[in-house]
């Protein structure tokens, strides 16, 4: 019985009702009316015969986008929805749309932000914001957007075009249905499995403690029962663990940091401050998957708003979530960071035969047997180009044709470290700890010879460091709701929690390495897109935009002399939410317009190995600049994205710019191409003095405690320890000395890999020593 309570209880994807409940959120009457007032100017109700539809469409698409085109952003429950969200994101981002919907729910500041289109013939002369019309309200919002030079308008704009169509593209009726999705061609292509059918045991079950599950009663009771010894330690309630490795973080490098340390015969203890879900959890819903499956509910940019930030938080981290891509570590990359790098390491024997390890252990294969639509489209405008296109290997079948893996890959094909690596972890003993946050490690002055570091294993390098790690304290929440602080004490600790979440540890743990935080590198990528008609190339290019492999090719586009490649063109995959946000708004009726087109726009993106790098300064909190080389390559890359959709045969092609760039296709002369070209750019800040701006996304995050051959050059040796603290370990992707231009997972695995077997040979060593 109380195993069936367990997993009835127990975390469940969209299981959230839609509106969500929250907090008070401090809005006024007023502030909310002015607030669904900018809604409804972003998202208006329109005339439904504004709308062609081909006379051989279904009698529920037709009434589907009827009610698409009557529905307007005012319509409850989606401005409560937009504060909702918006008050789980920066706090400067929220003070920013308070003093806006304040401005706009008074006739004073309706005046100062909107000018004299407020202004009336009757008295009293000035309207609020909620009172005026919405072709005024829809103007105001266009001169926010393209023509104010008031840039915190500009990103109030931003702030507010983000929350509010991602929320009305995602909400979901109590059947887990968006209204719209018919009318925008859009469908959940999940496979069905019969109710009858019982749960499968979860591959990670024996060796996982939810933490969210057990009571304080039960919470010890759980710890003891999978081999670890645990106890309240002081009147505070503190509960110790004792172990031989904890591990912060369960992706890429804490996955496979857990095989390898467990196999060895070690107690590990995995801590994970997300939630353990399992193919038959994942819906493919983009708003209750990226609610549970990402890094604060997907809410996180830099601090200027120029880049949009993703990364997993999960059991299985960024390889729950990524798009499968499988690209070994370039040579080219390899030779940089051993030689001008002086790390040794990337040119060994050692480092090819773990590269090669990873990938017969995610299954990678390099062959697609059908590809989707936005990759064919690819393959097409490059091979009309006369360009070159590779095919991109994948920890996936070949036959694997899922484009929701983004998600949570629904038909458990994808071989994340979920279902790799921490099943190997687990079935050697590993504990695994979901929801579950460490909060800093556990640091003491070391004398050499004494306690629990000394006792567990001795420094590979034999340098002395001035601190030793001996664990990490953490908290959790109980099935009660009441919060439960850990110690876990181990003899090595091992930090895997990314490139956002490691810097934000080491230095809450004391650690005052310059590197820490630093040399943050985001791979910006920015879209260009382009529509097919089905009506026109569904027989040579058929499907949905959504459908398919994700990433099966690439174009590498060519450097210039003498240089490396450092800007490739991939197909991304974007639900319907993450697409209304990311294309530009010039008005509602174009937006409506462009939304029943999302099936068939392709999308490609231009990804830079970006040499500018950003600064972790907080949680959540990022600055990012762009250097001028960087924008350079993206604009290059931009314009090789638009030349191969106009290949591929798209009736129109454009960028994500403000002013929403684009061009028609058909019978373009080469002339006209070429000048529309030439006024493509990089995307520049919103917070720029340049009114046709645009964001950048990021999905890949490296860099920000980077290896160092000294002290001086990174925060960790080439062993991945702490130049400071001896028995921690940073094991993730802020170990990058610098960008690597790809998809980074397998160069992740590859060095949490020697990381993790250089460690045991240590362990090891000591262990004889003794």
């Amino acid at each position: 019985m109380e195993e069936t309570e367990k997993n009835e209880s127990r975390p469940v994807l969209g299981g959230r009702k839609w509106p969500g409940e929250g907090p008070p959120h401090g809005f006024s009457k007023a502030q909310m009316a002015a607030l669904a007032a900018v809604c409804e100017a972003l998202i208006p109700s329109l005339d439904t015969g504004m709308l062609s539809l081909p006379k051989n469409e279904k009698e529920s698409v037709i009434n589907s986008v009827h009610a698409f085109m009557r529905a307007s952003g005012a319509e409850s429950p989606l401005p409560d929805e937009v504060v909702r969200r918006l008050v789980k994101g920066l706090e400067e981002s929220t003070y920013l749309i308070r003093a806006a919907v304040w401005a706009l729910s008074t006739r004073q500041g309706t005046l100062a932000l909107c000018g004299t289109g407020c202004m009336s013939s009757k008295f009293p002369f000035v309207r609020r914001f909620s009172k005026l019309s919405i072709r005024r309200r829809e103007k105001a919002l266009q001169k926010w957007n393209r023509e104010s030079f008031f840039w915190p308008l500009r990103l109030a704009f931003v702030i507010l075009k983000i929350h509010t169509f991602y929320n009305f593209f995602t909400r979901c009726d109590e059947n887990m249905r968006n209204p719209f999705w018919e009318a925008i061609s859009y469908e959940i292509s999940t496979p069905e499995r019969p109710r009858s059918l019982p749960r499968r045991e979860r591959p990670l079950e024996k060796g996982l403690v939810e933490m969210k599950r057990e009571t304080d009663e039960t919470m010890i009771k759980a710890l003891t029962q999978k081999g670890l010894e645990a106890y309240k330690d002081g009147e505070a309630g503190t509960i110790t663990v004792e172990c031989d490795a904890v591990i912060v973080g369960s992706g890429c490098g804490g996955g496979v940091a857990a095989a390898v340390l467990a196999g060895a015969g070690y107690k590990v203890i995995v801590i994970e401050k997300g939630d353990y879900f399992v193919a038959e959890d994942y819906t493919g819903n983009e708003g209750p998957s990226v609610e549970s499956l990402y890094e604060a509910e997907g809410i996180i940019a830099t601090l200027d708003l120029n880049v949009l930030v993703f990364a997993g938080s999960t059991v299985g981290g960024g390889s729950a979530v990524n798009w499968s891509a499988s690209i070994p570590t370039p040579a080219h990359i390899m030779k940089e960071w051993a030689e001008a790098h002086r790390l040794p390491l990337f040119g060994s024997l050692e480092y090819l035969a773990a590269v090669e390890a990873v990938c017969e252990r995610i299954g990678v294969t390099e062959r697609c047997e059908e590809e989707g639509l936005q990759n064919k489209a690819l393959r097409r405008g490059c091979e009309r180009l006369g360009l070159e296109v590779e095919s991109v290997a994948r920890n996936s079948p070949e036959g694997h044709f899922c484009g929701a893996c983004g998600y949570g890959c629904p038909t458990a094909e994808k071989r994340g470290t979920d279902t790799t690596w921490l099943v190997d972890a687990v079935d050697h003993g590993a504990v695994i700890l979901t929801g579950c946050e460490a909060t800093n490690f556990l640091l003491e002055k070391n004398k050499r010879g004494t306690g629990v570091a000394a006792e567990r294993r001795r420094v590979p390098q034999g340098k002395r460091r001035g601190k030793r790690c001996v664990g990490v304290a953490a908290r959790a929440s109980s099935g009660g709701g009441v919060k439960k602080t850990l110690r876990i004490r181990a003899g090595v600790s091992l930090c895997s929690g990314g490139s956002l979440r490691t810097p934000l540890l080491l230095t809450a743990s004391g650690l005052k390495n310059r590197h820490v935080g630093k040399n943050l590198h985001l791979h910006p990528v920015a879209m260009a897109w382009g529509f097919f008609p089905e009506e026109e190339g569904a027989e040579e290019l058929p499907g949905r935009a959504f459908q398919g492999g994700i990433i099966t090719s690439m174009h590498k586009v060519e450097p210039a002399e003498g240089m490396q490649p450092s800007v490739i063109v991939e197909a991304p995959a974007l639900g319907p939410g993450t697409f209304s946000t990311l294309m530009p708004w010039v008005s509602g009726q174009d937006m409506k317009e462009r939304m029943s087109k999302y099936g068939r726009t392709v999308h490609l993106f231009a990804m830079a190995r970006d040499r500018s790098t950003g600064v972790v300064v907080g949680d959540r909190r990022i600055t990012y600049r762009m250097e001028k080389s960087d924008e350079e390559e993206i604009q290059r890359g931009l314009r090789r994205a638009l030349e191969i959709l106009v290949a591929a045969g798209a009736a129109e092609v454009g960028t994500h710019r403000s002013d929403g760039q684009r061009i028609k296709c058909k019978g373009i002369k080469d002339e006209d191409l070429e000048e529309f070209l030439g006024g493509v750019d990089a995307p520049q800040r919103p917070s720029s003095g340049n009114p046709l701006w645009g964001v950048y996304c990021s999905a890949h995050q490296m860099g920000s405690c980077r290896m160092g051959a000294s002290e001086r050059e990174g925060a960790v040796d080439e062993h991945g320890e702490s130049w400071e603290a001896e028995g921690l370990f940073v094991c993730d992707a802020s170990l990058f000395p610098t960008a690597i231009g790809v998809n980074p997972m397998i160069t992740i695995q590859s060095i949490a890999l020697c990381v993790s077997r250089r460690l045991v040979k240590s362990l090891d060593a000591g262990e004889a020593a003794d």
